[in-house]
């Protein structure tokens, strides 16, 4: 049973509706021998082994990260998207460069932002060789030294694909999943930078500084969140 006050509920500002979040699988978490101590707050009650996220919970914390989104964006400010779960890679893809923010979705590279000159000395490299191949240079090469060279920008690319413009530190990194992606989260809280993420029930919410208690392995939940997030940016700058 899902522990929601329609009275608060309709107060949503942003529009979360509480039936479309359990449409799309927000409220199912993980399985209760995977709960994590301090997400118990944000959980209304267990079903079949899985606990079920409070959906009241939910949007009360999803408000303010909503308000932080719009404050943020209107600062012109730097937010690195994370979500390396192959379900979500094109999803994060797509959103970042509607925002035309950096993004990181296939693997976190250690060091992105505890060790950031020298994976920027990487980037630069590899815009470096793209650009040399965009204009012919790399044609005078052998066959077999070519093939190396395109081994390793595809390599490249896979890594820093979309860290391309990130001249700096970013200002916020916001991660879809905080136990999957954990460096990167350690890596921001070491360099003051803020966290905002997506709690599932097996996630100490303590980790980020703005969470959204939530299902963070449906590519449902994780597209209402970003579809929100999307809406309330758009209309802030409207």
């Amino acid at each position: 049973m899902l522990m929601v006050r329609e009275s608060k509920i309709d107060k949503s500002k942003f529009g979360l509706d509480p039936e479309k979040m359990m449409e799309a699988g927000l409220h199912l978490g993980h399985k209760c021998s995977y709960t994590h101590p301090k997400m118990r707050p944000y959980i209304a009650g267990i079903k079949n082994d899985i606990n079920i996220i409070n959906l009241e919970k939910t949007i009360g914390e999803f408000e303010k990260t909503l308000e932080f989104f719009q404050k943020f964006f209107l600062e012109n400010k730097i937010i690195l998207l994370v979500g390396t779960k192959v379900q979500v890679r094109e999803i994060v893809r797509e959103v970042a460069e509607e925002w035309n923010m950096p993004y990181v979705n296939e693997r976190w590279i250690g060091g992105i932002l505890t060790n950031f000159p020298v994976i920027r000395k990487r980037i630069e490299y590899f815009k470096d060789l793209k650009e040399k191949r965009d204009k012919g240079e790399l044609d005078k090469y052998t066959k077999k030294e070519r093939a190396k060279i395109d081994k390793e920008i595809d390599d490249l690319e896979r890594k820093y694909k979309g860290l391309e413009n990130l001249e700096r530190l970013p200002d916020a990194v916001f991660v879809l999943d905080m136990k999957k992606d954990k460096i990167a989260v350690e890596e921001a809280r070491k360099k003051n930078i803020l966290v905002i993420g997506i709690a599932d029930t097996n996630v100490d919410p303590l980790m980020a500084d703005y969470i959204i208690p939530a299902n963070d392995d449906a590519v449902s939940s994780v597209k209402y969140i970003l579809d929100k997030i999307r809406e309330a940016v758009k209309n802030n700058k409207v």
